[in-house]
């Protein structure tokens, strides 16, 4: 039997240890084959400091995400009009995000499966009850009078990352600036820009 060398380390050492050997073993093995052992292993630590702090492997992987997220942060743009919000917006999703996506839908099905949860319970306990970075783009947008808030529907809203999202699990590529523009000048933006009022005829 192989014996793996535990490592002293306390506190956020130690969890920020074994989070990145977590994220590393999703990586290289997805979550059909993502055990506790596994990532003790990865982290030389053992099983038992990892269910001190996680109580299955699910919990473990979505913490794993977070820890990731956290790392790679996509910051608010405020370019002074809500269409150079939504495109710098999405140019950071495809360059930070939209390969992370892809590798949650494509290789997370069993944890999905295990936990009878769904991608949009993900995001939800990625999220952690915060808003998303395009809600405050999108709120932005409806302060300054150019996106009327009647128009925001839940499915509306998703229109522009779900977009992305198609774009990179079709192509396994980060988006050309060209589409981003495409998706939110042709298609987001007609559907919630709000319209100047009509004049009275006298």
């Amino acid at each position: 039997m192989k014996v793996h060398k535990v490592e002293r380390r306390r506190g956020k050492a130690l969890e920020d240890a074994v989070l990145d050997a977590a994220w590393s073993e999703l990586l290289d093995a997805g979550y059909a084959r993502f055990t506790m052992e596994t990532v003790a292993a990865r982290a030389h630590t053992s099983r038992p400091v990892l269910y001190r702090r996680w109580q299955n492997r699910a919990d473990l992987a979505i913490a794993a995400i977070r820890h990731i997220m956290h790392k790679h942060p996509v910051n608010i743009p405020n370019t002074g009009n809500v269409r150079g919000d939504l495109i710098a917006l999405l140019q950071q999703f495809s360059k930070e995000r939209a390969l992370f996506a892809a590798f949650i839908s494509l290789q997370m099905g069993e944890y999905f499966s295990e936990t009878n949860s769904s991608l949009a319970d993900l995001r939800a306990s990625l999220l952690q009850g915060n808003h998303s970075q395009l809600d405050v783009v999108l709120a932005r947008g409806v302060e300054r009078g150019e996106i009327d808030r009647s128009k925001l529907t839940p499915r509306i809203v998703s229109l522009p990352v779900d977009l992305l999202r198609h774009e990179v699990l079709m192509t396994f590529k980060p988006v050309p600036t060209a589409v981003l523009a495409e998706v939110v000048d042709d298609i987001f933006l007609p559907l919630v820009r709000k319209q100047p009022a009509r004049k009275e005829k006298k």
